[in-house]
């Protein structure tokens, strides 16, 4: 459904979900707000599962930590032996070694990150948590190696104008001009998330508008 509650192209899925937690994915583009809307539809009886937490904890590994001041050099790992993340962004996404560079990094980390989600969608269903909410960027497009889609009960898509998007990434992450369109390029097109989603959230306006739609969804699909 669309902020205002009406279906998106697809159908949900029926519930056959047992005891098991309900498990919902979050689609959409590079500053639209997946992790925010995650936690909106997660609320405060639910786990938010956000790989790019998990990621930090892999790449702080020793073993990791080690494979990357190899690969990437010393300058990539700081002082306090943490590895710099903004070092490794500029690196991966070069035009010139960026994409062997990212396909040697994601070679390491994505099955740690994938075994850690997996862990905690086991956690969640032991102890009885209702719901789960995956903020994993590529979800879509990394299907065929961590299968997460198929645990997913309900894909949402985040809908927020380009332009907008633009602004965020530039205010809040210090990004240049142009820097999501670059990165989204090597992504799955937002019209085709949008139409693998099961309920479309926009999120174009304000913080309240913004919550409003996310109880829409809740109300309307979470709890049948």
């Amino acid at each position: 459904m669309d902020s205002r509650g009406r279906p998106a192209e697809g159908a949900p899925r029926p519930d056959t979900r047992g005891t098991r937690p309900l498990v919902v994915g979050v689609l959409g583009g590079i500053a639209s707000g997946k992790s925010l809307v995650a936690r909106l539809l997660a609320g405060p009886a639910g786990w938010v599962v956000a790989a790019d937490a998990l990621a930090h904890e892999v790449l702080d590994t020793p073993a990791v930590r080690e494979r990357v001041r190899a690969l990437f050099g010393p300058e990539a790992v700081t002082p306090d032996g943490c590895v710099d993340r903004a070092v490794l962004a500029r690196a991966v996404f070069a035009p010139d070694r960026g994409p062997a560079l990212r396909a040697a990094l994601e070679c390491w980390t994505h099955p740690l990150v994938r075994d850690r989600i997996i862990e905690r969608l086991s956690a969640a269903s032991a102890g009885g948590v209702p719901r789960v909410v995956l903020d994993v960027p590529l979800l879509l497009e990394r299907d065929a190696e961590h299968g997460l889609v198929g645990r997913c009960d309900a894909l949402v898509f985040v809908d927020t104008h380009a332009d907008e998007r633009e602004r965020r990434a530039r205010r809040e992450r210090g990004w240049p001009e142009g820097e999501v369109a670059r990165r989204e390029a090597a992504q799955m097109p937002l019209d085709e998330k949008r139409r693998r989603a099961h309920h479309v959230i926009e999120n174009n306006h304000s913080h309240a508008d913004l919550e409003r739609a996310a109880l829409r969804v809740s109300e309307r699909f979470m709890h049948p």
